[in-house]
C-alpha cells in the first residue's frame, strides 16, 4: 500500500493528465471573479477540454476528452494569461491559514503607518522633517503591504489585461510617485491617500480570504464522522483493525453505542440504529439479520454482526463527500461589479491622464509641471478609495450588526444571490421541529401510562424514552418491572405490577393473542393521519391502550413562514419521512409544499430540480445529511444548533437557531446587498463626473485629493446605516 501511495505522489503530472479523464486542479494568481472566467476561458479554448473555475475554492474541474492535450500544455497556455495550475492538492485548508496570515500581517503593517501618515499630513506637512516621514511611513505600506496589489497589476500588464489589482496599483502608485517627485518642494503630497488607501483594501482581501479558507472545511468534518477502528471476526477471535483496512466480505462485531464502520449487512443480532446522521430523522430504525447498515450510523442499543459490503469511496458516507464537493464546485463565481468594469475602466483613465498630459503640455508651452498637474489630478481622482470600499466596508458593517443578531452571513457573493430568493426550503427535523421526540398522546385507562412506562423502563430506545419522560412531567409513578426483554423491530414485554405487559407493534400483540377494541383501532387511525408515530400498550389478554409521539414543531416556525410569505417567497419543506407526517408539519406551519420520503441523495435532486425550474433556492437545514443540498442551493442557511458539516456548507449561519432567524438572514442580506450597490454606484459615478473635470484643469491635486476623501466618507457614511437595521 504504501509503495503504490508513494508512486502516485511522485508520479508526473503529464502522466496524470495522460491517464485519467477528469483532473481536479489547483490555480494560483486569481483575485477576482473575472480571474476566474478568465482562467475557464482559456481551458476551454484547448481542443478537447471541458473546464469550470471556482473562484471561491480556487479550483478548477478539467474534463479531458479523447486527443485533450497534456497538462503542460493546459498549464502553458494559463501561464500566458498571467495565472499557473498544478494538479490538485489536499492541503487546501492550511493554503487558505496561509493566505488569511499573509493579509493579516500586511494589515498590521499598514493600518498604523497608514494613521500615523494621515495625521501628519493633516497637521505637519509644512514641516521638511513631517514630509520626510511621511515618505518613510508610506513606503513599506506602498511597496510591502501593498506588494499583492502591485505584483498582481505587472502579471495583468504582461498578459495585456487588466483587473482590480490594476486599478489599485494605478492609483496608489501615482499619489505615491508624484509626492516623490514634489518631496523636496512645497507641493501638497498624497502620501496619506496611498497609504490609506492600501490599509483599507487589504481588509477586504482579508475578509475575503476568511470566507473563501472555510470551503473545503465542510468535506473534512464529513470524513471525521466515521469510525477509526472495526472489530474484525475471525473464527473465535476479534481483531482491531483500521477501517481504511476492511475489505468486502468481513464480519464485524458492532457494540452499543458504537459507529457501524462501513456499509454492510446484518447477519445475526438486532438492534436499533441512528441514521440521523444520514436521513436527518430522529427516530431510531429496527434492524435484524437481513437489513442493511450505513457506515457511520450509530448502533444505539444492541450487539450486532455485520458483514462489510461496501468500503471506502463506494460507502454512503462517501457518497455524501462527493456530493458537497461536486455542489460546491458547481457554483459559479459571481463576478463583482468591480472586477467587471475594471477591464475597461483602468485603460480608459490611463489614457485620459495621457491626453490630458501632452494637451496641457501643448498649450502650457512645454510646461512638464503645468501638463503633470493635471494628469496627476486625474489619476488621483480614478484612484479606487471609495471603490475598494464600497464592498468591505458595507459587508463589514452588514456582517458585523448580523453577528449581534444572531447571524452569520459568508459574504459579498452570499449577500448577492440572497437578493433573489424566492423558494425557501426548510429541513423538518431539527430545523423545523425540536429534532426529538415527545409523548403527546395516552388513549386508555388510568393504568396504561403507568404499566407501559414501566415496561419501557429497561430500554435504550428513543420512543422508550420520550414514554418515560412523559410519565415523569404528569407525576406518574413507575412501577418496578422485571424480566424485560426486547422484541426486534417489534416491541418490549415485560412484568410489571404482576402482570405481563407487551408495548409495540400491534402484530406483537395480537402474536400473544391480544384482543384490539374497535375504539383504539379507530384512535390509532386519527393519531396517525395527524403524523404522529403510534404504539399499543397491553396485559390481561387484550390492548388496553395506545400511545403516540411525535417530534413537535418548533416555536416561532408559523410566524417565520408568515413573514417569508409576506416578502413573496414561496416556502416547501423537505423530509425522510412520510408524506402523512410531513403534511401534518406542513399544516402546522403554513408551509406551500411538501416533499416527503426524500433520501440525502434525492435532497440534492430535489433542489435541482426546482433551480431547473427557474427559481432561486435557499436550503434551510441542520443535519449532516443537509449539507450536499446546502452546498447545492443558491442560498444555503445553516441552523446553528446542527452539525458543523451543515454550517460549513451553508452560507449563512443562524447562531441562536431561531427560525425566525430565517427571515432576518434573508433582509439582512438584502439589506447589506442594496448598500453595496449604491456604494458602487456613487463610487462609479464620483469618478466619471471628476475625472473630466480634473482633466480639463478644474480640480487641481489638492480638491482631488479631498474630492476623493469625501467620496470615502461617504460610502462608509452610507455603510453605516446598517448599524440601524432591526431585523
Amino acid at each position: 500500500m504504501s509503495d503504490l501511495m508513494e508512486h502516485e505522489v511522485t508520479a508526473s503530472e503529464r502522466d496524470l493528465a495522460a491517464s485519467v479523464k477528469e483532473l481536479r486542479l489547483d490555480v494560483m494568481g486569481m483575485t477576482c471573479g473575472s480571474c476566474a472566467a478568465r482562467v475557464e476561458k482559456t481551458l476551454n479554448k484547448q481542443p478537447g477540454v471541458r473546464a469550470s473555475v471556482n473562484f471561491a475554492t480556487g479550483e478548477a474541474v478539467v474534463r479531458l476528452d479523447q486527443g485533450a492535450p497534456a497538462l503542460d500544455v493546459l498549464r502553458e497556455a494559463v501561464k500566458a494569461r498571467g495565472y499557473d495550475i498544478q494538479v490538485h492538492v489536499d492541503a487546501a485548508a492550511e493554503a487558505a491559514r496561509r493566505e488569511e496570515r499573509s493579509w493579516l500581517i500586511r494589515m498590521a503593517v499598514a493600518w498604523p503607518l497608514g494613521i500615523v501618515t494621515m495625521a501628519l499630513s493633516m497637521a505637519f506637512m509644512d514641516h521638511t522633517w513631517a514630509r520626510w516621514a511621511a515618505f518613510a511611513l508610506a513606503t513599506p505600506v506602498e511597496f510591502y503591504a501593498g506588494w499583492p496589489f502591485l505584483k498582481g497589476a505587472a502579471v495583468r500588464a504582461r498578459a495585456l489585461t487588466a483587473n482590480m489589482d490594476t486599478l489599485i496599483a494605478v492609483g496608489t502608485m501615482a499619489a505615491y510617485l508624484y509626492s516623490v517627485s514634489v518631496l523636496s518642494g512645497a507641493q501638497d503630497l498624497y502620501f496619506d491617500s496611498s497609504a490609506v488607501i492600501v490599509a483599507f483594501l487589504l481588509l477586504g482581501r482579508w475578509l475575503e480570504a476568511r470566507a473563501k479558507g472555510r470551503a473545503s472545511q465542510a468535506i473534512r468534518h464529513l470524513l471525521e464522522l466515521g469510525a477509526k477502528e472495526a472489530r474484525v471476526v475471525r473464527g473465535d477471535k476479534e481483531l482491531k483493525v483500521p477501517v481504511d483496512a476492511v475489505k468486502p466480505g468481513w464480519i464485524m462485531r458492532v457494540l452499543p453505542g458504537e459507529k457501524i464502520p462501513t456499509d454492510g449487512r446484518v447477519v445475526d443480532g438486532s438492534s436499533a440504529v441512528d441514521e440521523s446522521m444520514l436521513t436527518g430523522e430522529s427516530v431510531p430504525v429496527e434492524k435484524s439479520a437481513g437489513d442493511e447498515v450505513a457506515g457511520a450510523t450509530l448502533n444505539t442499543d444492541g450487539m450486532l454482526l455485520v458483514e462489510a459490503t461496501r468500503v471506502g469511496t463506494d460507502t454512503a458516507l462517501a457518497q455524501i463527500v462527493r456530493l458537497v464537493a461536486e455542489a460546491q464546485g458547481s457554483k459559479a463565481p459571481i463576478q463583482r461589479l468591480a472586477d467587471q468594469v475594471a477591464g475597461i475602466f483602468v485603460p480608459i483613465v490611463m489614457g485620459v491622464a495621457l491626453v490630458t498630459a501632452v494637451a496641457w503640455f501643448v498649450l502650457s508651452g512645454g510646461s512638464v509641471h503645468d501638463a503633470l498637474l493635471p494628469a496627476v489630478a486625474v489619476l488621483i481622482i480614478a484612484c479606487p478609495c471609495a471603490l475598494g470600499l464600497a464592498t468591505p466596508a458595507a459587508i463589514m458593517v452588514g456582517t458585523g450588526r448580523g453577528a449581534q443578531l444572531g447571524v452569520l452571513i459568508r459574504g459579498g457573493e452570499v449577500l448577492e444571490r440572497s437578493r433573489q430568493i424566492d423558494v425557501v426550503v426548510f429541513d423538518k427535523t431539527g430545523t423545523l421541529t425540536e429534532g426529538r421526540m415527545e409523548l403527546t398522546d395516552v388513549v386508555g385507562d388510568e393504568r396504561t401510562l403507568a404499566l407501559a412506562a414501566g415496561a419501557e423502563s429497561s430500554s435504550e430506545h428513543p420512543i422508550a424514552r420520550a414514554v418515560v419522560a412523559g410519565a415523569d412531567r404528569q407525576g406518574v409513578e413507575l412501577p418496578a418491572a422485571t424480566g424485560f426483554r426486547s422484541v426486534a423491530g417489534r416491541g418490549v414485554r415485560a412484568e410489571v405490577d404482576g402482570v405481563e405487559v407487551l408495548v409495540g407493534r400491534r402484530s406483537l400483540l395480537e402474536e400473544r393473542g391480544l384482543l384490539v377494541p374497535a375504539p383504539l383501532a379507530d384512535a390509532v387511525v386519527r393519531l396517525e393521519d395527524g403524523g404522529k408515530t403510534v404504539f399499543w400498550a397491553g396485559w390481561g389478554g387484550r390492548a388496553r391502550g395506545v400511545l403516540a409521539v411525535a417530534d413537535r414543531i418548533k416555536p416561532g416556525a408559523a410566524e417565520a413562514v408568515d413573514a417569508l410569505h409576506r416578502l413573496g417567497i414561496e416556502v416547501a419543506m423537505i423530509t425522510g419521512d412520510n408524506r402523512a407526517t410531513g403534511e401534518a408539519i406542513a399544516a402546522q406551519a403554513g408551509i406551500d409544499r411538501v416533499l416527503a420520503d426524500v433520501r440525502p441523495e434525492a435532497k440534492v435532486d430535489e433542489i435541482r430540480r426546482l433551480q431547473a425550474a427557474g427559481k432561486v433556492v435557499a436550503m434551510v437545514g441542520d443535519g449532516i445529511n443537509d449539507g450536499p443540498a446546502l452546498a447545492q442551493a443558491d442560498l444555503g442557511i445553516a441552523i446553528g444548533t446542527g452539525t458543523d458539516v451543515a454550517i460549513e456548507a451553508s452560507d449563512i449561519t443562524l447562531i441562536k437557531g431561531d427560525l425566525p432567524g430565517v427571515v432576518r438572514a434573508i433582509r439582512l442580506s438584502r439589506r447589506t446587498f442594496r448598500t453595496i450597490a449604491e456604494n458602487l454606484f456613487w463610487a462609479f459615478g464620483y469618478n466619471v463626473v471628476l475625472i473630466p473635470l480634473a482633466a480639463l484643469g478644474f480640480l487641481n491635486p489638492i480638491i482631488a485629493g479631498g474630492a476623493m476623501a469625501m467620496s470615502s466618507v461617504s460610502v462608509l457614511t452610507n455603510s453605516l446605516r446598517l448599524k440601524r437595521f432591526k431585523g
